[in-house]
């Protein structure tokens, strides 16, 4: 199985970009269209828990550096490819230590709603915006990138809450801020009235929570995002924090939002020992504001 979803990609790579070569001392390395592309390949089975299990060798992530260069993400009944660019984490398994095997022990938690990437010691990140071939398009015509738009904290506001929606939940956002939402960067959505019932050891905190997706009908609390446009990553974290130990029942995915300058500030942030001990470390995610943009276009190409 793995080898005939390689082989789809690498076909549709050949129709779209021509030649494809296969780099030497490597079974998964492959240069797409002349040295305009590095792509890595692998592959996990779908393990329970809805769970994947990737090796990275250190050799083969080594050969990327320096070069436009992706890797493909596969498993089993994959609705879309999962390329992720290598330069979003390579400063990140510069600070990581491989295993005994040479390799870097990597998860990736699928989602119709939330995907995740999972790294050892270090936490979780939104991967969202890269499922689909817009994402190698942008990498290789990098005058693309100019049509993503400079963001404020309420059009990424808008741009969740219309993702949420679109994805059939109901959409909190602060009150507010709800004047303030851009029906020009994203559809207009409804907000919803008020936080469901069941959730008064945090009703404090909740309501201060940027963009808060909940499940119609039941009233789980799905998915919460911090916007940290100016305001200090530590504060939005705190609050996660807080709504994770009163409330560690939720089990919603947390997510700090912000510009890709702020990712290591965030790391950082995040390996502070109070969120080690409480596991925030283990729940929380990194979303930039292109990735969030890339997202809702995604979506809404889709219907």
């Amino acid at each position: 199985m793995p080898n005939n979803l390689r082989a789809e990609i690498l076909a549709e790579f050949r129709r779209r970009f021509g030649v494809v070569q296969k780099l030497d001392r490597s079974q998964s390395l492959y240069d797409v269209g002349n040295n305009a592309l590095r792509v890595y390949f692998r592959y996990s089975a779908l393990h329970e828990g809805e769970r994947t299990f990737f090796g990275l060798r250190e050799e083969d992530l080594r050969r990327l550096e320096g070069h436009s260069s992706i890797i493909c993400f596969l498993w089993d009944n994959q609705p879309s490819p999962l390329f992720i660019p290598f330069s979003e984490y390579e400063e990140v398994f510069r600070h990581l230590t491989p295993a005994g095997d040479g390799q870097y022990k990597v998860q990736i938690y699928p989602s119709a709603d939330n995907s995740e990437l999972y790294l050892p010691k270090t936490g979780r990140f939104n991967v969202e915006g890269f499922f689909g071939w817009e994402v190698v398009d942008r990498l290789i015509d990098k005058s693309r990138i100019a049509s993503i738009p400079e963001l404020s904290h309420v059009q990424v506001q808008s741009l969740l809450g219309a993702i949420g929606s679109r994805k059939r939940f109901d959409v909190w956002i602060p009150l507010v801020d709800r004047a303030k939402l851009d029906s020009t960067i994203a559809e207009s959505f409804e907000c919803c009235s008020g936080l469901p019932s069941g959730y008064e050891a945090a009703r404090s905190i909740l309501p201060e929570v940027d963009v808060i997706w909940i499940e119609r009908g039941s009233g789980a609390l799905r998915a919460m995002f911090e916007v940290e446009h100016s305001t200090p990553v530590y504060s939005g974290l705190l609050r996660f924090n807080d709504i994770h130990l009163i409330a560690n029942r939720l089990k919603p995915t947390f997510s700090i939002v912000a510009n890709e300058d702020r990712r290591d500030l965030f790391l950082r942030q995040l390996s502070r020992p109070t969120f080690r001990a409480s596991g925030l470390n283990e729940l929380c995610t990194f979303m930039k504001y292109e990735d969030v943009y890339c997202w809702y276009e995604r979506i809404r190409r889709s219907g």
